[in-house]
């Protein structure tokens, strides 16, 4: 019965504060997308983890030292999530204003931290509390949701800005929206795991930083008119 209770109380602490993230970022679309389609979004993100896993340790095994693993995990991650967007929503005719594939990728990625954080918080249960399984991680957590949201949307404002372009032009633009996000995230991995405690505080700052940029970022994107895109 413990074991129960541990599993769907990691899987709560993960689910909700994703959702809860998700119904703030949808506020900010002032026509909000299906129902249907953000929550199919959510999910591609939470099946995306059990992708990138396997793909992860794979990679790990052609590489030394910790920055280059740190780099390619961070750039796999990146890279699916976007796939995953691209599989399941981006093509659809309701992604025809730019402010959408902000919204849809940020909706990617809290899937995926919702079920990424259900497994860290599952981890360390056996013998645990779900609140020593939240302070053993020093509160990463909170900071990998945040990353998420930061990396995904950068990719999505990647997409916004070249909404009404297409062949080669679209495509540096999302290929250049993915390698910032990589560099973004890869950089508060090793900026997390080698700072120390007192310095993770900092850490957490910049993220929200971050994100306090996209959202000035969103609101000059939300002033875009949308045109045809070909």
């Amino acid at each position: 019965m413990d074991s129960w209770y541990g599993v769907i109380a990691a899987f709560a602490g993960g689910l909700f504060p994703a959702l809860a993230w998700l119904w703030f970022w949808n506020r900010e679309d002032s026509h909000p997308e299906p129902k249907r389609l953000v929550a199919l979004a959510f999910i591609a993100g939470m099946i995306t983890v059990a992708i990138v896993i396997p793909i992860q340790k794979y990679a790990a095994g052609f590489f030394v030292t910790q920055t280059m693993i740190f780099t390619a995990w961070s750039t796999i991650e990146e890279t699916m999530k976007y796939l995953a967007a691209r599989a399941t929503v981006l093509w659809r005719h309701e992604d025809d204003e730019p402010i959408d594939p902000v919204i849809y990728m940020i909706a990617v990625a809290l899937g995926f931290a919702a079920l990424e954080n259900t497994l860290f918080m599952l981890s360390p249960l056996s013998g645990s509390t779900v609140l020593d399984a939240v302070m053993t991680g020093n509160l990463r957590f909170v900071g990998a949701t945040l990353l998420h949201v930061l990396c995904s949307a950068v990719i999505g404002i990647a997409l916004a800005l070249s909404f009404d372009k297409h062949g080669m032009k679209h495509g540096a633009y999302v290929l250049g929206g993915v390698i910032l996000a990589s560099f973004l995230h890869s950089g508060f991995n090793f900026l997390i795991l080698n700072a120390p405690e007192e310095n993770l505080l900092r850490t957490f700052g910049m993220v929200w930083i971050g994100v306090i940029g996209v959202l000035g970022v969103v609101e000059y994107i939300k002033r875009i008119r949308p045109r045809a895109r070909y």
